[in-house]
C-alpha cells in the first residue's frame, strides 16, 4: 500500500467512469467478472492502474465460477473503479478470495514489509477508507492504524494472517457499516471507489490471489 496508490483511489472517486454497479432490491454486485476483460486481462468496468512493475492479471473460470487471478513478482498493482454504495442501506460486504502464494516476510505495520497477496479497498470519501486484506504476519482484527499519505485516514482489517487456509476458497463476510463506526466514530458517508490490489515490491517476493463474487447486501 502506498502513497500514490491511497491518493489514485480517492481521485476515481471524484471520476464519472465505470459509474453503475448492479443493483437489486437486496444487494448491489460490485465484481462478479462474468463479463470478461480486456487484452490486458482487466475485467470489463474496471480501470488498470500499476505502480511497481508490471501486472500480471486474467479472469479466470474456478469450478464454474469467474474469478480474478492476480499474480505479483516485485511489482505492485490494482484495479479500481467508481461506485455509489449507501452502507446505511447495504451494510455487508461479503466476497470470495484465495490466496495461493503469499509475499514473504509481509507485514503492513511496517512500510519496508507492506506487501499483500490480497487487499480490498473501500473508500468513502477524499479522507477517510478502510482496507481488508490478508496479511502474512499482522494479527487478525481491526486496526487503527495503517500507512496514510497526508490528510488521509486509514484504516486497516486483517481478515487472513498467515498461511494456514492458502490454497482454499474462503467466503468472507464483513458488517462495513458497524466497522465504520467503530473505526472512525461516526457515520458513514456512501462508498465512493473500490479498489483490488497486490503487492510485493517491498519484500522483493511474489505472491497470487484470486477474487470472486463481491456484494453489497442489505443483510
Amino acid at each position: 500500500m502506498t502513497k500514490l496508490h491511497f491518493l489514485w483511489i480517492f481521485l476515481v472517486c471524484l471520476l464519472t467512469l465505470f459509474l453503475v454497479p448492479a443493483w437489486s432490491t437486496t444487494g448491489v454486485v460490485i465484481g462478479d467478472f462474468t463479463n470478461g476483460a480486456d487484452q490486458k486481462g482487466v475485467p470489463v468496468g474496471w480501470q488498470l492502474k500499476e505502480k511497481s512493475g508490471r501486472a500480471n492479471l486474467s479472469v479466470v473460470e474456478e469450478n464454474g465460477v469467474s474469478a480474478l487471478r492476480l499474480t505479483s513478482n516485485d511489482s505492485s498493482f490494482s484495479i479500481q473503479k467508481t461506485v455509489d454504495v449507501d452502507v446505511s442501506r447495504y451494510p455487508v460486504m461479503s466476497w470470495r478470495w484465495k490466496v495461493t502464494r503469499l509475499p514473504e516476510g509481509g507485514d503492513f505495520r511496517k512500510s519496508k514489509t507492506d506487501d499483500q497477496a490480497a487487499q480490498l479497498f473501500l473508500a468513502f470519501s477524499r479522507t477517510k477508507a478502510i482496507v481488508y486484506i490478508w496479511d502474512t504476519t499482522a494479527p487478525q482484527g481491526l486496526s487503527e492504524n495503517a500507512p496514510s499519505p497526508p490528510f488521509m485516514n486509514i484504516k486497516a482489517v486483517v481478515v487472513q494472517s498467515g498461511g494456514s487456509q492458502t490454497g482454499r476458497w474462503l467466503t468472507e463476510t464483513r458488517n462495513v457499516y458497524k466497522d465504520y463506526k467503530k473505526l472512525f466514530g461516526h457515520e458513514p458517508p456512501p462508498v465512493g471507489g473500490i479498489r483490488i490490489q497486490i503487492n510485493s515490491q517491498h519484500t522483493s517476493s511474489a505472491a497470487e490471489s484470486y477474487f470472486a463474487d463481491v456484494v453489497f447486501r442489505s443483510q
